[in-house]
């Protein structure tokens, strides 16, 4: 069944509403910033008229200063002078509130210092003009060049003053300007953005509309797919259920009401319900999982029995979690299988095991026994054969002699026979303790106890640095000896054995068909040698139990070497393979886990 098209619709909605939603707060924003400009032009023009007015108050100030000047000079009546007094403090007072509102405007700062610069000459005149005009220091060139100096310097200061006012004027006509161009296009840009919303709008109902026809298909394919479901679990022997933790309602599946024995919906399904039909024994274990629920919020893997209403005994795995719908509410969502077919299926298997570990410890107890058993009839041959001295072998037929012979080197053969199997059963049977080993350590070992051979050999082996690994100490040891020992022995005729170690570090996704891949690296250690070799079509079977590829009147053997190696490998969790060409020599390549 296809839901796509359900999806892809509610997809659309969501963007044509996010389009929708976009564009409404982009018409939003755009009012916003126009009633942003709007007061910024109020502060503007708000600021232009401050300017003004206190640029009026300096004038307004010397004037009354000049005034108060000329009344005085003409009276001599010191009320005159009142004016003049307070001025300073009046310009003063103008300047400083000047300077703060011209802060931001380097050009009309400039020009406050230019304006400050001539009040302030235009205040050193009305000092030299009360100075030259008292009686008593009265000179009248002097007067009257200050007082047309004074006339000069307030030319200049009303200039200086009109320039000023004339700079925020042409400041505030660019803002408002500039304001008006933004305001006129806005109308026609926010009407068609509207106009585009409301298409999405429009398009968004005929999708609701579209999607409502969609909805209905769907709610009957739905009945189709729940009606699927059951069959499923009737197939499957697995049921579910709800459980609303708020309202402590609880509902089955159909084919739970079966897995217990009723008939769907026969029953009121609750806690007390459910734990009528646990079994006696389960029925404590499986309260408390039940009330520990809503502390751990999900519900592990349970395993119990049931007794149903025919009083046939079912196993049954229950799991569930804990889950928050749209509205809040807390619900338990809870699988049950009937494992009854697995558990039996389990029980049968775990007596077969059972056998099959009685069975693999009686034989390997057989081997054990049995072998050192063979060693006492063996023991006593070979003590009998050694007692048998030259000078009765001097009166011995030639055939009697042969006999002796054969009966020396059969029993010779037996014991080595024997001290394999041992060594290959305890390679089985032993407990493998794994410890931290430096692999040279075992190497040198290994070595000493070849040392003889190797000097009659006149053997050459060249290694490399070998890892630390944890391994059973012992067994690699013996490992080592018996790839090392098969080297020597399938040497060349005439030509002095020479064996390559080398070991490196691989991924085993490099070996993916040998290598187990939940270990992501191993040790690859190579044996290598310039011995004899084996035809490649043997490189399997040469790992097998008693397999020989020679005779054993040309090469001494029992066939339980490379097979012990073999099982060490596997004891470690590695791999071995082999490979060669017959007259080039040999390569044994051993795969342990980091």
């Amino acid at each position: 069944m296809k839901w796509i098209p359900n999806f892809n619709s509610s997809n659309s909605l969501r963007v044509i509403f996010v389009i929708a939603v976009f564009i409404l707060l982009f018409l939003s924003s755009i009012a916003y910033k126009h009633n942003q400009d709007l007061n910024e032009s109020s502060k503007l023009v708000m600021h232009t008229y401050e300017i003004n007015i206190q640029l009026e108050r300096l004038m307004s100030a010397i004037k009354d200063a000049e005034t108060g000047q000329r009344g005085y000079i003409i009276t001599r009546n010191a009320r005159f002078l009142t004016p003049y007094i307070y001025s300073r403090d009046k310009v003063n007072t103008s300047f400083i509130t000047l300077k703060k509102l011209t802060a931001d405007n380097p050009q009309q700062q400039k020009n406050l210092q230019n304006l400050f610069k001539l009040i302030t000459q235009r205040f050193v005149s009305f000092e030299n003009c009360l100075k030259y005009s008292d009686p008593k220091t009265y000179d009248k060139r002097k007067l009257d060049n200050h007082m047309f100096g004074g006339r000069i310097l307030m030319e200049n200061i009303r200039f200086k003053v009109d320039e000023m006012n004339d700079i925020e004027k042409t400041f505030l006509k660019k803002r408002l300007k500039i304001y008006d161009s933004e305001i006129s296009l806005s109308p026609l840009f926010s009407i068609s953005l509207f106009l585009v919303a409301l298409c999405f709008i429009l398009l968004a109902y005929r999708q609701i509309s579209r999607d409502f026809e969609r909805l209905k298909i769907f709610n009957k394919r739905l009945l189709i797919s729940t009606g699927l479901i059951a069959e499923s679990e009737s197939i499957g022997n697995f049921s579910t259920w709800q459980w609303d933790l708020d309202t402590d309602k609880i509902d089955y599946s159909d084919n739970q009401y079966r897995l217990l024995g009723h008939e769907p919906n026969s029953f009121v399904p609750n806690k007390a319900t459910l734990l009528k039909f646990v079994h006696p024994e389960d029925k404590e274990t499986f309260a408390k999982y039940m009330d520990a629920i809503v502390e751990k919020k999900y519900l592990p893997f349970v395993y119990y029995k049931i007794v149903r209403p025919d009083y046939e005994v079912r196993y049954f795995k229950t799991t569930g979690k804990i889950v928050t719908d749209q509205q809040g509410s807390k619900i338990l969502l809870g699988i049950n299988f009937d494992i009854t077919d697995e558990h039996l299926l389990n029980i049968e298997l775990q007596e077969r095991n059972k056998e099959l570990e009685k069975s693999n410890k009686e034989l390997a107890s057989f081997n054990h026994v049995a072998s050192h058993d063979l060693q006492e009839p063996l023991r006593k041959i070979q003590t009998f054969i050694s007692r048998v001295s030259d000078a009765d072998k001097a009166v011995m037929s030639d055939s009697a002699k042969n006999y002796i012979t054969k009966i020396e080197s059969s029993a010779k053969r037996m014991r080595v026979l024997i001290d394999d199997l041992l060594l290959f059963s305890r390679t089985n049977t032993t407990k493998k303790e794994f410890i931290k080993m430096n692999l040279n350590e075992l190497l040198d070992n290994a070595e000493s106890e070849l040392a003889e051979i190797i000097e009659e050999k006149r053997a050459v082996i060249k290694t490399n640095k070998l890892p630390k690994l944890a391994v059973i100490p012992y067994q690699i040891e013996q490992l080592f000896i018996n790839l090392i020992g098969n080297s020597l022995k399938y040497s060349q005729p005439e030509i002095d054995p020479e064996i390559s170690i080398t070991s490196e570090k691989v991924n085993s996704s490099d070996y993916p068909e040998i290598l187990e891949q939940s270990i992501k690296k191993f040790h690859k250690i190579t044996f290598t040698d310039n011995g004899m070799g084996f035809d490649p079509q043997f490189k399997q079977t040469i790992f097998i139990l008693f397999q020989r590829l020679h005779s054993k009147t040309d090469y001494p053997g029992t066939g339980i070497g490379l097979a012990i190696c073999k099982k060490i490998v596997e004891n470690h969790k590695g791999h071995i393979i082999a490979d060669s060409t017959l007259g080039k020599g040999s390569i044994f390549t051993v795969f342990l886990p980091d």
